[in-house]
């Protein structure tokens, strides 16, 4: 038997088509060969795919599944069931194309390889097709009705092999990697949408006090807001572009950072379609959907300069439908002049159109300046909803105003004082002594303030943006990151390693993300006197009223 994913899925009444094409499948295939139900794709794209079947030196197959009596007539696909018959907006083969193509779209910046020879099939489980099958649009060969069955295995084998001979099979290996990475969504997607669930419930006194903002604002077609770290903001911006989009508003929710891009794409999964915004993502991917070249990840001039000019230009030929009522900015320090000037090109109305930013000025940490086209002074958010009052009391020197924090006292911050050389080493003692004290991997994250760490650039290489921020979210294992890319994100534990600056200007500021990413653990690790010149001598000794620690050697 095959591996199957989950292991015995569970098939709710009215999905016994599924479940049948499942155990026919999970019956034939060999042992090599991976069977997977109900797998989600999230990307710039979604889809579910009802079956996926993954098989070493054949290749890999999309399989949607249709129950009841299916039938074409008059070039319009019709199914009849126990509720009486509908006509199918798609093709069944269509739909399973649309997946296949999701997929693909998902795995290509994540395999440096591709995923291999791939194909779809269309599975009528209790459709019985007629002799002489004829349809242009619908071979009968990617059809799999209740007589194919008994054989479905060595159907797809046959087509794979004639169908695509462009692409090599998958090696077992590539296998491997593909259920890894789409384990990280599934993963990623549920503690994302876990998490959804909490902030919404009503009973989140919390988040229910912060939320009272939007509507103090609600009058307003322009506002700032203003908030330390761990204030909400994040949750704000969602929650308004939610508000906007479902009272009618073509909305656009936009940042700088991969990582916040892609926390709100998993928690926008959760949302109804009427409160999905129209635009979710990163600023510099709306003009490569509009048409721009997406360039070099090593030329910076194309990502502050041009392509910001690039998406003005596309804006304004865009039809009005295609531009935005309302865009709502996340981490708004990041943005530069030209960035601002390109979005207001992208309002239906330059004048009228909704603005919301949400930003901490304290957290500018890269070398640019822009300020948002608002004249009204910013609205501050003063309650820390993040981290226990040991850790916000720790990093309350660096911040830009003081903030009540909501939270109980935690465990004492965590200071060891290193050489400058040994800095990622001992950072690395502190993961490893963590997980020894009892802390799940998947809780901590060690971040660097210099050179990224070994770990990080290993994942990005060979894996791409993508994967490395699903890691993140599917809470597996450690993750490694840098301050520049975790704002707006955080962790249980982190240990902080301050192995320099790229620009001391800006040290103070890193200090600061870095430790306000932790909710309940932080160790920071770094040499005394670097530390006290990037974040002063109030913050130094804040960690030295916490505990003076050294751990454990690896």
């Amino acid at each position: 038997m095959p591996q199957t994913i989950p292991e015995c899925p569970e098939f709710p009444p009215g999905f016994e088509a599924e479940q049948c094409v499942w155990r026919a499948l999970r019956a034939q295939l060999p042992a090599d060969a991976v069977l997977i139900s109900g797998q989600r794709i999230t990307g710039d794209v979604d889809a579910e795919l009802d079956l996926l079947v993954l098989w070493p030196g054949v290749g890999n197959a999309v399989i949607e599944v249709k129950g009841g009596q299916v039938a074409l007539r008059d070039g319009q696909w019709h199914q009849s069931g126990r509720d009486g018959s509908h006509r199918l907006r798609r093709s069944p083969l269509d739909q399973a194309r649309s997946g296949m193509h999701a997929l693909l779209e998902y795995l290509k910046p994540r395999l440096s390889r591709g995923p291999g020879r791939t194909t779809f099939f269309a599975a009528l489980s209790y459709t019985r097709l007629p002799q002489g099958w004829d349809a242009p649009d619908a071979p009968r060969d990617r059809l799999l009705d209740s007589t194919d069955l008994d054989g479905v295995a060595e159907r797809l084998r046959q087509v794979l092999r004639r169908s695509t001979q462009a692409y090599s099979p998958p090696d077992r290996a590539t296998v491997e990697l593909v259920v890894k990475n789409l384990r990280r969504t599934h993963l990623s997607l549920r503690n994302v949408q876990e998490l959804a669930r909490e902030l919404e419930d009503s009973g989140n006194q919390l988040t229910r006090d912060q939320e009272r903002t939007l509507s103090l604002l609600r009058w307003q077609h322009r506002a700032q807001i203003t908030g330390g770290a761990g204030s909400g903001k994040t949750h704000l911006a969602m929650l308004k572009a939610r508000r906007l989009t479902r009272d009618g508003f073509r909305t656009a929710l936009v940042c700088y950072s991969r990582g916040l891009g892609r926390y709100f794409q998993l928690m926008s999964r959760a949302w109804p379609d009427a409160e999905r915004p129209a635009y979710i993502g990163l600023f510099h991917q709306l003009p490569v959907e509009w048409g721009a070249e997406p360039g070099e990840d090593d030329d910076p001039d194309h990502w502050e300069r041009r392509l910001p000019r690039r998406l003005g230009e596309l804006a304004a030929e865009q039809p009005e439908e295609c531009r935005f009522d309302a865009i709502i900015v996340d981490e708004a320090q990041d943005f530069g002049e030209l960035w601002w000037e390109a979005l207001v090109q992208c309002f239906k109305d330059p004048e009228q159109g909704v603005l919301f930013v949400f930003t901490d000025e304290h957290q500018r940490i890269f070398d640019r300046d822009g300020q948002a086209p608002i004249d009204l002074n910013p609205f501050p958010l003063d309650d820390n909803l993040r981290n226990t009052s040991t850790i916000a009391r720790a990093f309350a020197p660096l911040a830009w105003e003081a903030q009540r924090c909501r939270n109980a006292e935690g465990p004492a911050v965590r200071f060891v004082d290193v050489e400058p050389g040994a800095v990622l080493d001992l950072a690395d003692d502190a993961v490893v002594a963590l997980q020894h004290e009892g802390w799940d991997p998947g809780r901590i994250a060690l971040l660097t303030t210099g050179r990224r760490h070994p770990v990080q650039r290993e994942i990005v290489e060979a894996e791409g943006f993508g994967a490395y921020w699903d890691g993140h979210f599917a809470e597996e294992d450690v993750f490694y990151g840098h301050v520049l890319g975790f704002k707006g994100l955080e962790r249980s534990a982190v240990v902080l390693a301050v192995n320099g600056f790229h620009d001391m200007a800006r040290a103070r500021h890193m200090v600061y993300v870095g430790m306000s990413r932790a909710r309940s653990l932080l160790v920071v690790v770094g040499p005394r006197e670097v530390v006290e010149e990037a974040a002063g001598p109030e913050l130094l000794a804040a960690l030295d009223a916490g505990e003076a620690w050294r751990p454990p050697a690896g």
